[in-house]
């Protein structure tokens, strides 16, 4: 079952819905993945662990919907025609993004979607599919105009965007930044 699919029973309240995503995001903040649990976000948004459940398989599937809707808010698909503009301003929005408190959600997912074949396959379809979908229109508009550097492909250019991104979140801790935006930017377009 997908995150944003509705378990049988009552529908969820908007308000509890924001108040569980908002508790996950910020008990991740206070006691790290590894010590958050569906009660402590119940528990933080004033709502029953069964409430959660009834939503949610667990805590990365409340995670992984708390990160997607951040992602859908935040970071929008630009079509202005320029296509160098476009990239960097998807990739700027993209980076700003992973605020340190968004990071360790996606760390702590990445990692969930290692060991949980079932949530990893939530997770690919819930926010990486789209995020990939995302940045690859952008690219194949490039393509289409001629401004893709000619020895790429859509994914590989993809792969190569996000790629960086989840190395420096994973691995190195570098910085996400406009410089980083305007760099893969010139790399990716001719």
């Amino acid at each position: 079952m997908q995150a944003s699919q509705v378990r049988p029973g009552r529908r969820r309240s908007e308000e509890s819905r924001q108040a569980i995503l908002g508790a996950a995001f910020e008990l991740l903040a206070e006691v790290g993945y590894a010590r958050l649990t569906v009660e402590g976000i119940a528990a933080r948004a004033g709502t029953g662990k069964q409430t959660v459940y009834r939503w949610w398989p667990g805590k990365a599937d409340v995670l992984l919907e708390a990160i997607t809707a951040h992602a859908r808010q935040h970071i929008a698909l630009p079509g202005t025609g320029d296509h160098a503009a476009d990239l960097r301003t998807f990739l700027a929005a993209t980076f700003a993004a992973a605020t340190p408190r968004t990071a360790d959600a996606l760390r702590a997912l990445m990692a969930e979607a290692q060991i949980d074949p079932a949530f990893g396959e939530r997770f690919r379809e819930t926010l990486l599919r789209p995020r990939r979908e995302a940045l690859a229109t952008l690219v194949d508009r490039a393509r289409e105009a001629g401004r893709l550097a000619p020895h790429l492909t859509t994914a590989t250019a993809v792969d190569l965007a996000f790629g960086t991104l989840w190395y420096r979140l994973l691995g190195t801790r570098e910085p996400l930044d406009d410089e980083l935006a305007e760099l893969l930017t010139r790399t990716l377009l001719r």
